[in-house]
């Protein structure tokens, strides 16, 4: 089942999911910080991947996660509206985590084997492309650092490489770096290995994202609500693992406050 008409939305079964984070992270300005392991509501989740051979798939029981209730009778979700603010200017994105690996050290080579699909959170269960490579600081890296990832792509094509990556200037705890994939591909089915040189400290995590929203808020204490016509009611699904990414303007996250409203039908 799915909706197709504004009379099935407007009838809709809904749910409201609250994030907000209660302490705040030192970022770079315009830069992407992860605040998964940070107090609030959801709880804080741990930064550090728990599995570097295989991966995992998290879903919306993985503490850090907001819980999304079932949808029931093979209905299919939406994100239907976000209601945002926050203590900083910024930009606030929602992703669905498809995929984390890690935690990674430097100076080494790891190929995965027994990798969990992800298909069930794809458009169709088939539909790859859309999605994205990430990395995410664990500890804090020292050093030239790089980073070179081969997977398989969105038609299943597999040796696809990001290339070497340079992470720029050592990345602090909870930075993000999106990473390129090759030329022609639009996403990732599988991550086959990780290839990392040149830093005397620092573990990452690797995650596959697809990305369902972005919103900015403009000044200090400002906020918006983004109803269906701006969030373009992009699928989630009943397990799905909503990731919350902040870019502030400054050097803090400041404290941002989400009401992410979900549909069914």
């Amino acid at each position: 089942m799915a909706i197709t008409t504004l009379d099935q939305l407007i009838a809709a079964p809904s749910q409201r999911l609250t994030y907000v984070k209660t302490n705040t992270r030192t970022t770079v300005a315009a830069i992407p910080f992860s605040l998964f392991d940070l107090n609030g509501n959801p709880g804080a989740g741990t930064l550090a991947g728990s599995n570097t051979a295989n991966g995992v798939v998290p879903t919306d029981a993985t503490a850090g996660y907001p819980v999304i209730n079932a949808f029931g009778g093979g209905n299919t979700g939406y994100l239907n509206s976000v209601t945002f603010a926050s203590s900083v200017a910024c930009r606030l994105t929602i992703f669905d985590c498809l995929f984390t690996a890690g935690a990674y050290s430097f100076n080494a080579n790891t190929t995965l084997t027994s990798q969990p699909s992800y298909s069930s959170r794809v458009i169709g269960g088939t539909d790859f492309s859309n999605t994205e490579l990430w990395i995410e600081a664990v500890t804090a890296f020292t050093g030239n650092q790089s980073i070179a990832i081969t997977y398989t792509n969105q038609d299943g094509t597999t040796g696809r490489t990001t290339g070497t990556v340079a992470t720029g200037v050592a990345p602090t705890v909870g930075r993000m770096l999106q990473l390129p994939l090759q030329a022609g591909d639009t996403g990732v089915q599988k991550i086959e290995s990780v290839v990392s040189t040149v830093s005397a400290a620092g573990t990452f995590n690797v995650h596959v994202f697809r990305r369902l929203w972005s919103g900015r808020v403009t000044s200090i204490n400002a906020g918006d609500t983004h109803d269906m016509l701006k969030t373009g009611l992009p699928q989630v699904f009943e397990d799905s693992a909503l990731r919350f990414v902040v870019n502030a303007d400054a050097t803090s996250s400041g404290i941002p406050e989400l009401q992410v409203e979900i549909v069914n039908g």
